[in-house]
């Protein structure tokens, strides 16, 4: 198993979170083999395996879930083979279940220009939550990006900002001039009151000095979702999704917006352009004058 996390990690660029994710996996179907009198990996059969992936379908899995499990199982069915501890593919015949992807929620242009407008004031918790939903919204980082976004990591200047996303792969994100402004009043008149003896050069911090968590991300944002009066279940990652849509929608390219998401593969960016459509039908409906018009 460690030279399989090895490889995935080293090799293949999976994040340290993919690879906890195969380790419980593939954990989970150990334990469900060993209870079939199979220790040892090398001695897999194809038909063992399937046993496995049948009786996950009888639990309350997502799609999604099972065909990670299944990812797993076919990794570490080809490593041994790579690695010359057996000669075949003990899971070459097994099919990922196939699901169907739902299109991701977003905020309109008028929730979000609630929601940042949200933080008021001008104490210093008011200039970092302003700065740091401006950039969320700017940018369309992950979460863990964000909280762990470094000083050194942005450039006001030239309005951009260098982040390491999965895979520890580098991409180069434009940031807005409004988000820009919000960062420069943090910095200069926000930041200085929140440093302590150990604080390191994280961009927005704690009352403790620390860099902000998942957790405290999630709070804040469903704290000023509610304070805007959006009735959405608002989280995190609504604001990249509405990041991506509204860029969609203004014209922007899909390539372009791939490479600022950080997608491994077009296929998770296009996911977007089934939302567009949608808006676009909404729109219409809306605003053509031949649907304003009473029928005859």
């Amino acid at each position: 198993m460690n030279g399989f996390l090895n490889y995935v990690g080293l090799e293949r660029g999976l994040s340290p979170k993919t690879q906890e994710g195969y380790l419980r996996d593939l954990d989970q179907c150990a334990a469900f083999l060993a209870q079939r009198g199979v220790s040892d990996w090398r001695s897999v059969a194809g038909r063992e395996a399937a046993l496995w992936v049948q009786s996950l379908s009888t639990a309350d899995y997502a799609a999604a879930s099972l065909a990670r499990k299944l990812a797993a199982l076919h990794g570490i069915a080809l490593y041994l083979v790579r690695e010359r501890l057996r000669e075949d593919d003990f899971a070459a015949l097994l099919t990922a279940p196939k699901f169907q992807r739902t299109l991701p929620d977003t905020l309109t242009h008028e929730e979000v220009e609630r929601l940042l407008a949200a933080p008021s004031g001008g104490d210093p918790q008011a200039l970092r939550d302003k700065a740091l939903l401006e950039l969320f919204y700017s940018s369309g980082l992950r979460v863990t990006e964000l909280g762990t976004l470094t000083i050194q990591q942005v450039d006001l200047e030239h309005g951009f900002l260098r982040v390491f996303g999965k895979g520890s792969k580098e991409r180069v994100i434009p940031v807005g001039s409004k988000a820009t402004a919000a960062i420069t009043r943090w910095l200069e008149a926000g930041r200085p009151y929140f440093v302590k003896p150990h604080t390191g050069s994280e961009l927005f911090l704690s009352k403790r000095g620390r860099g902000l968590s998942r957790i405290m991300l999630w709070v804040l944002v469903k704290k000023y979702a509610r304070a805007a009066g959006i009735t959405k279940t608002v989280k995190p990652h609504l604001l990249r999704h509405s990041f991506a849509t509204h860029l969609l929608s203004g014209g922007a390219d899909l390539r372009a917006i791939q490479e600022m998401l950080g997608h491994t593969s077009i296929a998770t960016t296009q996911i977007y352009t089934a939302v567009e459509p949608q808006h676009l039908v909404e729109q219409h409906a809306r605003f053509h004058p031949r649907n304003r018009e009473p029928l005859d």
